[in-house]
């Protein structure tokens, strides 16, 4: 799994890239906990290039966005694979986040 962070004014955009699973998600869950600890409230997490989420990895994301929400802050999620959408939706996940087409939807979203 490779992450790439960038940051615009008002959001952080985090693309995964590759597997997250149980080898390599607390790579990601510290990038993303360091992120909200440092003042990033509004994540936007762009999966165009992530191939595989395992459970280990849903559970990251459904952690970022407790903490978020806590704070009044926005995690939103673009580009889902047909395979990743599909464990979205089978694990009721798809409900949980806010989930969009496009990463400028998803931009939108964070800043209202």
């Amino acid at each position: 799994m490779e992450i790439s962070i960038k940051k615009t004014e008002k959001i952080t955009v985090v693309e995964i890239k590759g597997r997250l699973d149980t080898t390599n998600y607390l790579t990601l869950e510290s990038n993303l906990n360091q992120m909200i600890q440092e003042g990033n409230h509004n994540l936007l997490i762009d999966c165009l290039n992530l191939d595989y989420v395992s459970s280990s990895g849903l559970r990251v994301f459904l952690v970022a966005l407790k903490k978020l929400n806590q704070i009044n802050g926005k995690f939103v999620m673009c580009n889902l694979q047909e395979n990743i959408q599909e464990i979205f939706e089978i694990s009721g996940f798809i409900s949980i986040f806010q989930v969009f087409s496009s990463k400028e939807e998803a931009m939108q979203a964070c800043l209202n």
